[in-house]
């Protein structure tokens, strides 16, 4: 665990030490789910008092909550607000919606349409499966891009040297929230080198067990870089129909005019 640097090396004329390491508690919740006090301290290298009156003032205005068992802290409703309001300004919504919608139509699969946070892949809205079987809206979530098709896709943008900065081998192992998870960087350029070949990315219970999908990258009108995933049950998802919903997905997104484009 590091401390998230500031994008400027001097930072602001004026730093206030509280409201800095405030702000880095908040963004220390894209790393990982539950911050325990211990973790707080260490991150932020002070005393367990100034953490815990830090933690306590966030939790007071909803940015973080305490969960009663294991005393850990959580995003609270105020953070999850937050982020699904910037989700909500997002451009790419608005034009990946009918293709997204066209997808949930053909294929009766959830569809999800994520961008790239660092590392992490951003839910930014879904058109939820009416199966009783079915694979859950994220909207507003964050998870990290090597496990997701989502985020496969995305770096399937880049060239192989960006990917390796995103993804260095000082990181290795990456998280792992499956067996089945990309772990090291040659494995995850091997995955991306395939995903541009066929055009698509597949997730084999690599985010959950028993859950897979499939994703293709876009650019929005301004150029920014998005991606769709049709997510089902890995019942749904045998190698026939992984190509076929592959296939379907670039057609679908190559042949609308006024929605996102490939490339």
């Amino acid at each position: 665990m590091q401390k998230v640097r500031p994008e400027s090396e001097t930072g602001p004329a004026y730093p206030i030490a509280s409201v800095n390491n405030a702000l880095l508690l908040l963004l220390l919740f894209r790393e990982q789910p539950r911050v325990r006090l211990t973790d707080a301290c260490k991150y932020l290298g002070v005393a367990h008092s100034t953490a815990h009156r830090l933690l306590a003032m966030l939790a007071h205005h909803g940015f973080v909550q305490q969960e009663p068992v294991t005393r850990a802290y959580v995003a609270g409703p105020a953070l999850v607000e937050v982020g699904l309001a910037v989700v909500g300004s997002l451009n790419v919504r608005e034009q990946a919606r009918p293709a997204m919608e066209e997808l949930n139509t053909e294929l009766g699969e959830t569809v999800h349409l994520g961008v790239l946070e660092g590392n992490q892949v951003r839910y930014a809205d879904a058109v939820e499966s009416e199966r009783a079987l079915r694979v859950v809206a994220r909207t507003g979530t964050l998870v990290p891009a090597h496990c997701t098709s989502l985020g496969k896709a995305l770096l399937s943008l880049m060239t192989d040297q960006q990917v390796a900065e995103v993804y260095p081998t000082s990181d290795e192992p990456f998280t792992a929230r499956t067996d089945q998870s990309i772990t090291t960087q040659a494995e995850l350029l091997e995955e991306v080198a395939k995903t541009r070949e066929r055009g698509y990315a597949v997730n084999s219970g690599e985010t959950e067990d028993d859950v897979g999908s499939v994703a293709v990258a876009f650019r929005d009108f301004a150029g920014r870089p998005a991606a769709i995933a049709v997510a089902a049950p890995s019942s749904r998802l045998n190698s026939q129909r992984i190509s076929h919903i592959g296939e379907l997905m670039i057609e679908t997104l190559a042949k609308s005019p006024d929605g996102p484009r490939r490339g």
